[in-house]
């Protein structure tokens, strides 16, 4: 589903992040990484996603190189391929929640209200469907930005700290729910997280250094 090759970018103050950097991910694989602030996990991510571009390497996902693609084929790839769940959660002020989940079948031709419905549901919000995202908590921002990464069944997850503002109980709900999606539709997730306890719900824990990736150490 991912395959990343040789892959190498250099911060743009000069300083190197990572250099050969290579793994891959299978279908049904969710995969936390970890590492220091500052190493480059959230690059990781954009470089992935084709929004930043590598100083040399390949990625593709689901077969396609999409590293070397022009802009507009990088967008239809990311359109119908990748969900996405950022730190900062990028909900759309004047759509209702119903309507920002809906947003991605939209773009895709595939307007399904009660599949956002089901997704909005699936993260709690299920009472929730015409209110706005002034009305909502951090934490319930968040998981409208999950269900929407989830809602057109992505081929491959990218997620960046989604639980950085959910309470523990909701937080071990969200990740059941990003596990379970996944391997229900044969996807793939990354999860970029701080976090040691959410990073336990992947199948594997991986460290990002300026060496590259390798599976964490437990700690002493």
């Amino acid at each position: 589903m991912l395959e990343v090759t040789d892959l190498a970018k250099t911060h743009p103050g000069g300083r190197p992040l990572f250099a050969g950097l290579s793994f891959s991910l299978r279908a049904g694989e969710y995969v936390a990484v970890m590492g220091e602030s500052g190493v480059g996990k959230s690059t990781l991510l954009n470089l992935i996603a084709g929004l930043e571009a590598p100083d040399a390497g390949e990625i593709r996902v689901a077969g396609q190189c999409i590293s070397g693609l022009a802009d507009a084929a990088a967008a239809r790839l990311r359109r119908e391929k990748l969900g996405f769940v950022f730190q900062a959660f990028h909900v759309l002020p004047h759509l209702t929640l119903l309507q920002n989940v809906g947003v991605p079948l939209l773009l895709l031709g595939r307007d399904d209200p009660a599949r956002a419905a089901a997704m909005l549901a699936a993260v709690g919000l299920g009472g929730r469907l015409r209110a706005y995202p002034r009305e909502l908590s951090g934490g319930e921002l968040q998981r409208v930005a999950i269900a929407r990464a989830l809602v057109h069944r992505p081929a491959l997850l990218l997620a960046d700290e989604p639980t950085g503002n959910l309470d523990p109980a909701t937080a071990g709900e969200v990740l059941a729910l990003l596990r379970d999606e996944i391997r229900a539709n044969g996807a793939a997730a990354i999860l970029v997280t701080h976090s040691a306890h959410a990073a336990a719900s992947a199948d594997r824990v991986l460290e990002l250094t300026a060496a590259g990736l390798a599976p964490r150490r437990p700690a002493p």
